[in-house]
Formats: C-alpha cells, structure tokens, sequence
C-alpha cells in the first residue's frame, strides 16, 4: 500500500471469528456507513444506546476489539456519537451507492511498484546463475539469495503447520505456484467489492461473483498474490519457489480490488487470524485516507480528527489483539522516499474521496503511518539487489526494524544492469490480473507490453502459470513474513489452542534482529539520487552504526542464520 497499497473504511460483508452480526435497530434515514469504536468492548449496550441516540443503526460488531460498523445520517453523526463516554470516536467510511474514483491512486502505487512499465527497460546481461536444486524461475530471484533462503532450506524449508496471513487484495489460490501451500479452509475474504457507480465513478470495476463478494482464492488487484509467491511459492519444480515454500499461506483479504485497504476488513481479517492461530501476518499496504493519521492535525475539521483519531486507536487496538494471540506481525515501512522519524509534509491526504487532498504539517510525536508504525509490527525498508536502499523506501532509526530485498528499478547505475526489470522482484502473476491489465492475450500468450515488463510464463503439462516483476516495500516485507515462518518452523511449538505450531512473536522477533546481516551505513552517509534521475528530495541521510542503523535497521534479514543460530536467542 504504496505507497504499499491504502487502508480505508468499508465495512466487510463476510463475518469475522470473533465478530457477530449485531442486531439493527431503526434509526433516521440512514445514507452513509461509519466505523465507531467503543471505549472498552464490554460497553457494547452503552454504546448501541449512543448510536441510535445519534440516529444510527448497528449492522455489524467485531466484539474482539469493539468496532461496530454503523448507517446513519450523513451530517452530524460522527460528533453526536462521539460525545458519549462510551464512545472512543467514529469514522466516515462511504456514502452508500456512490464509489470514488481510485484510478488516480492505483497511479501512484504503480508509479513505484511498476515503474518498469513507464518506459521500454533495458535489457539485462546474460546470467549464468545457477539454478541446481531450485525451481525453474528461481535464477531470477535475488532476493531469495540475499536473505540466504536457498540454503537455509537444506536445514528448514518450512512446516505445513505454520501458517501465514496475507492481508492483502487477495491470493490466487489457483495458481501452480500457490496451490500446494494454499489453504482454502481458513482463508476469508473480508472486503466487498465496489462496482462502477450510477454517476460513472470507478472504483473496483464491474463485480465478478454474486453479492459483490470474490471467493477466498480469487484476486483482481495481482498485490497479495506476489506478496504470497514470494513468502511460501511452493517448491516444485515449477516456476518459482518462495523463501518459505513448505509453509502454509491463508488469505485474510483486507484489500479493494483497487489496492486500498479499508479500516473495517483490515481490523476484521486481524482479529479473524489471530482467533485461528495464524503465527505470521504480512502486512503491505498503509491505512487510508490518511497517509499519516495524527492526533492533533491543525488543518483537520472536527469531524477529520475524530476520524484519524479512530483508525489509530481501532489498529493499535487490533495490532496488540494479534500479538497477545501469537502473531508476529511484519509491515512494509512505505514508499515514500522519507525518514519517517522526520516525517515530510503530507500532501497526499486525505485521498478518500479523491480530490480533497490538502498540504498537512505533520507533528512526528502526535502523527503514525499505519500499520507499520503501530504497536509490535516489524517495519521493513527495501534493498536493490546492490545492497543499496532503494531510491522509494522509506528509512529512519525511529521506524526501520529490518531491510530486506524489495527491488529497486535503478539499482547499479552505470553498468548493463541499470533500469533493468531483473532489479527487481519475480513472484507470481494471476493469470486474470495478466489478462486485463494485457500481459497476456486471450490464448494466455504474453504480449509485446507483457514481454518488455518481463512478464514470465511456466508451462508444465497442463499447468500454466504466470510471473511479474514488481518493486517496493511491500515486495520487501513478505521476504522478512517467510523468514519469520521459517523460525516458526524450526523453533515452534506445538499450539494447544489451535491446529499447528506457535512461538511467541517477541521471540521471533529476537531471533529475526539477532541473526540479520548487519550493514553499516554507506559512506558517504548522504546518498544522492540525482544522478538515477530524482529530484534531491529523495537524497537519504542514514544514521546509526553497523549494529543498528536507519537504512538497514538491525540488518538484512537472513533466513539461514535464523534456522541455523536462532535457538541460542531464545
């Protein structure tokens, strides 16, 4: 959300564990969908009494957290419910039957991640890589040799009882690739899709599947499906494998088609993996409207900072709610070219509905980009295949958990391998998403657009399967995720409370800080990127030391340490 992907605020239609429907009660004529969360969640009949006081009625209630999701009036709800004690705050989600505009934001997203699809790249040198022991593809993934899983998996290669959310736009559960680690039994889908709209706005596109709502193996937006390959592609001898290939991948879907992701599913498909026992959560995306959600933005209307008061506390709710369960929750650290201990002005919030955008000083001890600066969420910056902290990553010593290979487009200036799609990362491709954004043609052929964003094609009987490259924090992030399940696969224990094994996620966490590759800033410290083509505000200014620093964190995650000398951290 993109930016790794955004999170924002329609209520999912798919219920949650732990979030029973609510029973409606009638209000005044109801035309707009609000997120309000509860002072405490045993207050749920104080707070059903404030929202029909309010002219609201409750249609759905995740009570592992509080949330209930609310029609009502369009004006005037938010500060009326809010004034009850019972009450922390309330958030707008939609107007019902209007949908916005997302191609401007899906834009800027794909300005990062596709980058390579904004002019003709140049074609990378020969490689003589081999491939001896690994998929067919896997010549192609660095980033699997930076972060050392393709030895690490002679000693760990992944158990079937570990398993791993991709809270994401969704998993393509019949993909070659995905199959064999995907499973179907637990994943959800906690989104509902939102079509064209009467007035001609476009947001997901025409719906697919009756009621507006994908099945769990489906994904049009193509995100969680790379972000899925590279965790746990199986190792088959087919296309790719991921860094964890023998582990267990579950859609927790949290993502518009679009690529943004609403508060409601978010919270949803969090508890919802925490109540049954996933032991990881990859989290690639960030919480929209608001690029960073402040306490105390001087710029906001009442009802503005009520609402970016909400989110923080409903994901701060839900983030600590998965850790108590046993989740080691890992984030992208963004796109945003910015240390976010220093954060810039914002000037791309709130992007929801489109157009209202504003310049926003940003106060970094009352402001939070979600989920990754929120509580035990392990943030991750992104690395070209150089080693070098990509020109988009985010940074900072106050946020920067760990780095990890993202891809960076323009990586190795001046050599052969400068803009080149192989700088970046190769994971799996849905053949759906391939077909309408024309990388392939009818008959599954890549086209001549296909074949210049190295789109890439595995044929093995009547298996058929497809990859793209892509770049981003949110392609770093899912390389720590399947290291993290590789740690649960060698140190975990056996979970008495659900299916599958379990290790305390600050254990985990140790274990992934204490065995990464350390890196010491670059010298000089002040990087440039002028010369690659930006403008002087990408220039990055990396501080700390080899053992911790802003660009690399505690270091390069590496997955054959942590199999090898984990234990001795625990």
């Amino acid at each position: 959300m993109a930016v790794a992907a955004t999170v924002s605020l329609i209520a999912a239609g798919t219920s949650a564990a732990g979030a029973a429907p609510a029973s409606a009660t009638a209000g005044q004529a109801a035309d707009t969908e609000y997120t309000v969360l509860l002072e405490e969640p045993g207050n749920r009949d104080f707070a059903i009494d404030a929202v029909e006081a309010a002219g609201g009625e409750v249609v759905r209630d995740n009570k592992a957290v509080g949330l209930l999701t609310v029609k009502a009036p369009a004006t005037g709800f938010v500060e009326k419910v809010s004034a009850s004690s019972a009450i922390v705050g309330a958030a707008r989600t939609k107007p019902i039957g209007h949908a916005p505009a997302a191609k401007a934001e899906k834009a800027k997203r794909d300005n990062v991640e596709k980058e390579n699809k904004a002019e003709k790249p140049n074609k990378a040198p020969a490689s003589s890589q081999s491939t001896a022991g690994m998929d067919p593809l896997d010549g192609d993934l660095w980033g699997l040799n930076l972060v050392r899983s393709n030895i690490a998996r002679a000693k760990q290669a992944g158990d079937k009882r570990v398993y791993v959310g991709i809270l994401d736009t969704g998993v393509d559960g019949s993909h070659p690739d995905i199959a064999p680690n995907f499973n179907n039994e637990l994943s959800r889908n906690f989104t509902v899709d939102i079509p064209n709209d009467s007035d001609g706005g476009e947001f997901d596109g025409p719906c697919e599947f009756r009621g507006c709502v994908d099945p769990a193996n489906w994904d049009d937006g193509g995100h969680g499906t790379h972000v899925a390959g590279t965790i746990g592609a199986a190792a088959n001898g087919f296309g790719i494998s991921g860094v964890a290939p023998n582990v267990s991948l579950v859609n927790i879907r949290g993502g518009q088609d679009a690529g943004s992701f609403f508060l409601q599913p978010v919270v949803d498909a969090l508890t919802y993996g925490a109540d049954v026992g996933l032991d990881v959560i990859n989290m690639s995306f960030y919480v929209d409207p608001w690029y960073m959600n402040c306490t105390n933005d001087p710029t906001a209307s009442a009802e503005e900072q009520l609402e970016q008061r909400t989110i923080i506390a409903s994901v701060q709710r839900a983030l600590n709610y998965a850790h108590r369960k046993g989740v080691t929750l890992i984030g992208a650290g963004g796109n945003n070219h910015e240390d976010l201990g220093k954060p810039r002005q914002d000037v791309q919030s709130p992007n929801y509905p489109p157009g209202h955008a504003r310049p926003r000083p940003i106060d970094n001890a009352t402001c939070l980009n979600l989920p990754t600066e929120g509580d035990h969420v392990i943030s991750v910056s992104s690395l070209g295949p150089s080693t070098s902290k990509a020109d988009y990553s985010n940074y900072g010593l106050e946020q920067t958990s760990i780095s990890a290979p993202g891809g960076y487009f323009r990586d190795f200036f001046g050599t052969p391998w400068y803009r080149t799609n192989e700088n970046m990362i190769l994971s799996t491709y849905p053949r759906n998403v391939a077909l309408a954004e024309g990388a392939i043609d009818e008959a599954g052929n890549i086209t001549d657009e296909g074949l210049s964003a190295g789109v890439k094609k595995a044929v093995q009987g009547d298996k058929v399967g497809y990859y793209q490259f892509l770049q981003g924090t949110s392609m770093a992030a899912p390389h720590a995720a399947g290291v993290a399940a590789l740690v649960v696969s060698q140190y975990g224990k056996k979970d008495k409370k659900n299916p599958g094994l379990t290790l305390d996620p600050d254990k985990v966490e140790k274990v992934l800080y204490k065995t990464a590759i350390q890196r010491a800033c670059p010298n000089p410290r002040t990087v440039s990127y002028v010369n690659v083509g930006r403008t002087p505000e990408f220039d990055a200014t990396c501080e700390g030391d080899a053992k911790f620093n802003g660009f690399y964190g505690h270091g390069i995650v590496d997955a054959y340490g942590a199999v090898t000398r984990g234990g001795q951290f625990l």
